[in-house]
């Protein structure tokens, strides 16, 4: 779950994707339309979940983006417009990280691979003009870093989406409105179908779990010492697969607005029937699990109910389908073991 294992429990909340409390109404206020481009003698404006009314003086041609972000805008069409990407892009053996999704990462310029990385005079030489990113907390954008934030926001106008404490459909929406006021065919074949499959998922998962409705699901995330018991509500895809019906555990002492943490001696606390682990590059996985016996006889582990999680959706509807479509199946095929 987190991309550094550092004591500042909210900034490891916020890495494990978990979200902030109270931006509902923040989002709210912010929804809807938020963009629009209208020539370069009107120039361009798009209202973001700052409620910043971000301009430029024609559409923005250079879009620098966190690699989940500009995945999901190259889903909505906005290819030829990304030149760089900061966030996990590249594995260690050069391959794309998943979080790239379809990106071709040999053509963009990669200022940060990690947390905490930004080249400022690579991001410069770019130059860009929009930044774009997520936010989990209001007003901060991420993977800008704070001690930096002020030079980078001077080099051009940013956007940030708020990706947490509101459900899944919504930042998915608001990315489709930005595309659209940058230029994007939002009503192109690809993202039509790519709509289309995302919501016949959420049927099936609704169906799913009417159906086996006695399955408890506990999402979370590990480390060598602790478990991460993730709090559904503040994450936007399981509060809304909550909403569709999946029973998920509820940490009851949870840290920091994002999860509880657990030392593996206390990691049987929650019974669960299907675990959903963070399956980022930054987490550790189940082969390592393998190791630690709190893991392995645990009744979902036991029981091969473990799915992979990318508890840090691309907001796109390409990037969400396949997410809803494997944990409408996992649900489906799921017994009940604890």
């Amino acid at each position: 779950m987190p991309f550094s294992r550092s004591a500042n429990l909210s900034r490891r909340g916020l890495l494990a994707a978990g979200g902030a409390l109270g931006l509902g109404a923040l989002v709210t206020a912010c929804g809807g339309k938020g963009g629009s481009a209208s020539g370069k003698d009107d120039g361009w404006s798009f209202t973001d979940d700052r409620r910043q009314k971000v301009t430029a003086a024609s559409r923005p041609k250079r879009i620098v983006a966190y690699t989940g972000t500009a995945a999901a805008l190259h889903d909505l069409g906005l290819g030829d417009q990304i030149v760089g990407v900061f966030g996990p892009t590249k594995l260690k053996d050069g391959k794309p990280d998943p979080m790239a999704g379809d990106l071709d990462i040999g053509k963009l310029t990669i200022i940060g691979n990690a947390y905490g990385e930004f080249d400022i005079e690579k991001y410069a030489a770019l130059k860009p003009d929009l930044l774009v990113t997520n936010m989990f907390q209001p007003g901060a954008l991420w993977f800008v870093p704070d001690d930096s934030k002020n030079t980078i926001l001077k080099l051009a106008p940013s956007v940030g989406i708020t990706v947490s404490g509101v459900p899944l459909p919504q930042p998915l929406q608001r990315y489709v409105d930005l595309a659209e006021s940058l230029g994007a065919d939002t009503r192109a074949r690809k993202v039509t179908d790519a709509r289309a499959r995302f919501e016949a998922a959420a049927e099936k998962l609704r169906g799913a779990a009417k159906a086996n409705g006695r399955i408890k699901v506990m999402a979370a995330s590990a480390s060598a010492d602790l478990l991460y018991v993730c709090d559904p509500k503040v994450y936007t895809d399981l509060s809304y697969f909550r909403s569709l019906g999946v029973d998920f555990v509820m940490p009851d002492k949870v840290q920091g607005g994002f999860f509880e943490n657990l030392s593996w001696e206390n990691a049987n606390k929650y019974p669960a029937d299907l675990i959903l682990l963070d399956s980022r590059t930054a987490a550790v996985q189940s082969d390592f699990l393998t190791s630690k016996p709190a893991w392995t006889n645990l009744p979902a582990v036991k029981a091969h109910q473990v799915l992979p999680w990318q508890s840090e959706p691309r907001m796109s509807y390409a990037g969400c389908a396949p997410m809803v479509e494997a944990l409408a199946t996992a649900v489906q095929k799921a017994k009940k073991v604890s």
